[in-house]
């Protein structure tokens, strides 16, 4: 009786009862990566700064693999694009911000916690920015550093830090206070990163490629915490560094464009 007043329903409105459900594929990826936020935390607050490091590290991990597999999956949904929006102030802006504090902005008293303050909440601007941005801006290049690599460089850098044995020198609380004021105004700045999202593993690509993909797979096997520091540095200075040449590009372009204005101009009262 109950399947015949299903099936007497219109199409319209049975269409409308089936998006009240959610996808579990994607939402659990990002539950990972929300949990990998929240265990960060939970170490931090224990002193385990190197378990808390890794799990950041792992929850980035599981956030890309969340937005990668809704679009293969064709399961994105606007619930998934705001759960994987406020998983990811936990996992890559308060979880980091009391990882950093905790590690090395304790010593600072009041400035320190007000230092990482400003790390989340220029995080939590940066999210909020994207989610309106999303869809004018250019789906090639992000509009200032994505949080989730701010916090991979704050988590390497304290793997690099345990690697070296290196304890509580005063370049280390240098580094870290000038890291977060830094992190905090590229999330916030208009730096174009790329965002890689045109990159599609399916497609044929040069053999070369290949070859590049498996020796920096090797790489990172050999010395993680160098590597995931180095990639993680260069993705960061990536975006200031190709802002400045875009800059350079347009004004050569715009200057060459003047310059043949005013030969047209020349030509044209000769």
């Amino acid at each position: 009786m109950l399947d015949k007043e299903i099936n007497s329903e219109p199409p319209s409105k049975r269409k409308k009862r089936a998006k009240k459900g959610v996808y579990l594929l994607p939402n659990i990826l990002t539950s990972v990566s929300l949990f990998g936020g929240f265990y960060a935390i939970v170490a931090s607050f224990d002193g385990n700064f190197v378990h808390a490091a890794v799990a950041i590290i792992i929850s980035g991990v599981f956030d890309c693999l969340d937005g990668r597999v809704a679009r293969l999956t064709g399961t994105s949904s606007k619930f998934g694009v705001e759960y994987d929006s406020l998983a990811d102030l936990i996992a890559f802006g308060v979880a980091p911000g009391f990882l950093i504090f905790t590690w090395g902005l304790r010593s600072f008293g009041r400035y320190g916690w007000l230092a990482a303050f400003l790390y989340v909440v220029c995080a939590a601007l940066r999210l909020a920015r994207f989610n309106v941005q999303v869809s004018t801006i250019e789906n090639k290049r992000f509009n200032g550093l994505p949080v989730p690599a701010a916090a991979m460089l704050i988590s390497s850098t304290i793997l690099l830090y345990n690697h070296f044995g290196l304890g509580d020198e005063v370049s280390k609380y240098v580094i870290v206070l000038a890291y977060v004021y830094l992190l905090a105004f590229l999330m916030i700045s208009n730096v174009k990163y790329h965002s890689f999202k045109e990159l599609n593993l399916s497609q044929r690509m040069p053999f070369g490629l290949l070859v590049g993909a498996i020796f920096l797979l090797i790489a990172v096997a050999a010395e993680p915490p160098l590597m995931l520091f180095i990639l993680s540095f260069l993705y960061v200075m990536s975006g200031p560094v190709t802002t400045l040449l875009d800059r350079r590009r347009r004004k050569a372009a715009n200057a060459a464009k003047e310059e043949l204005e005013k030969q047209e101009l020349k030509l044209h009262h000769r």
